[in-house]
């Protein structure tokens, strides 16, 4: 009895390298997930550290678990698909449009969301490499291309006040035909 509820307790944990592997491409994915985290976090955002970080960690062990299990990659591929998908509903989950302000909100997270699920798979797949590169272009292109958005925002804005309010008012509604 005891070998067989040990058996069920350790099945899926692979030997020693093979561990060492898997642990690696887990905690990378965490990793990486969190580097888009902190940022999102850092400046306000919804979606936070902690939710990045998981968003990597299940999708690299959604390729991992498979692939130790031996299932072909082609059957791989199509959990691939399934967890885009799925990272898309929740990602729409993170948008939220503003009827009175005619804004919609929340594009950005979503994407960064998406985003984080293919660098999970990535590195769970065995491509840290491609995942790290794709990190660091995604760092850059929240922080800095946002920080310089928002500048030519203000100075849009500065330029022109009015702006702003005209693109979030009503449209202008059509005058009536004169009685005439």
């Amino acid at each position: 009895m005891e070998d067989f509820l040990w058996q069920e307790l350790t099945a899926g944990i692979p030997d020693g390298r093979e561990l060492v592997r898997v642990t690696f491409r887990l905690l990378a994915a965490m990793l990486l997930g969190a580097i888009v985290g902190l940022e999102r976090e850092s400046t306000g955002q919804s979606a936070g550290v902690r939710t990045y970080m998981l968003v990597a960690l299940a999708s690299a062990l959604f390729v991992i678990v498979p692939l130790e299990l031996g299932m072909p990659l082609a059957e791989v591929a199509r959990i691939a698909q399934g967890v885009a998908t799925g990272i898309g509903f929740i990602g729409a989950g993170a948008i939220l449009k503003l009827s009175k302000d005619r804004e919609i909100q929340g594009l950005t997270t979503a994407a960064a969301i998406w985003m984080t699920a293919a660098v999970g798979m990535t590195v769970g797949l065995g491509g840290f490499g491609i995942a790290a590169i794709s990190v660091t272009l995604a760092w850059f292109i929240l922080a800095i291309i946002g920080r310089v958005t928002k500048y030519l925002d203000l100075a849009n804005e500065k330029k022109n006040p009015d702006a702003r309010k005209a693109n979030t008012s009503d449209p202008p509604k059509k005058k009536a035909a004169d009685p005439k």
